[in-house]
């Protein structure tokens, strides 16, 4: 039975640096697997791609022994459940707002007596092996702090047995807490933002949860994990892939157009 690397890591001490895979493609989940990224989630919420390109892209990252992990669209059973059988280990809810909704995504996560997940894990019996009831305690649920409901429901949310921990999307919070004053955005510098950041992870770090945040740099996320958060992620491959080619263009146009505002070498050299 495959054990959840993520467990060590935390259990090491180590915040764990998450990639994240919008590009419904193999071939790109691949190459990011490859980066050293200690998780990779898989974003089948807003991402562009369905089950049917999320399953190769599993596959395409075992080879890089990352831990991997689906953010599913909706707190719904079946695809929470296909996930953990394409072979998951982590499973990311988004818009979990009070203790019932928790309980009911913990539900989904893990076999009976503890929860009410259906047994049959397709790939992941073969891509883990020995894959069975004991992997209840090697899956990792987190459930996602997005709004107003939420914040006003966090005892009840992290005092649900089977929630592992939080995962906050600071665009929606930001959108969902300040009534539309604030634009959607990572890396939050606004006083009230960071004061409820830090008010969050407080309480999942009071009830013994683990806590993930969404960011945008290298910079923020090391500056969040000196806060105390366990997970962060940095940017994903759609942000990544436009910033090097932004940059590439950018960078040959100052070069060549420098070059012709200077009448640089002619063709032929004549």
């Amino acid at each position: 039975m495959a054990i959840n690397r993520l467990h060590d890591i935390w259990r090491q001490g180590r915040p764990a640096l998450n990639g994240w895979l919008s590009i419904g493609n193999s071939f790109t989940a691949e190459i990011m697997a490859a980066q050293g990224y200690d998780t990779l989630t898989v974003d089948l919420q807003h991402g562009a791609l369905d089950y049917s390109a999320a399953l190769p892209m599993l596959q395409a990252m075992r080879a890089s022994n990352v831990v991997p992990m689906v953010r599913v669209p909706w707190r719904e059973p079946g695809i929470v459940m296909k996930a953990l059988d394409a072979g998951a280990m982590g499973i990311i809810c988004p818009m979990v707002n009070n203790a019932a909704e928790a309980a009911e995504f913990a539900s989904f996560l893990r076999y009976p007596p503890r929860g009410q997940r259906s047994f049959g894990p397709t790939r992941a019996a073969v891509a883990l092996g020995g894959y069975g009831t004991a992997m209840n305690d090697e899956v990792i649920g987190l459930a996602m702090i997005e709004t107003a409901e939420a914040v006003a429901n966090l005892e009840g949310i992290m005092a649900t047995p089977g929630i592992d921990g939080i995962y906050i999307g600071p665009a929606d919070l930001t959108i969902g807490t300040q009534g539309g004053r604030l634009g959607p955005g990572f890396d939050r510098e606004e006083p009230e933002m960071i004061a409820l950041i830090q008010h969050i992870l407080a309480r999942a770090k009071a009830h013994g949860l683990r806590a993930g945040l969404h960011c945008g740099t290298s910079e923020y996320a090391a500056r969040v994990v000196g806060w105390g958060f366990d997970l962060v992620t940095v940017s994903g491959d759609t942000r990544l892939l436009a910033q090097a080619a932004e940059a590439t263009v950018t960078r040959f146009r100052d070069l060549t157009d420098g070059a012709r505002a200077t009448g640089g070498a002619q063709e032929g050299g004549y």
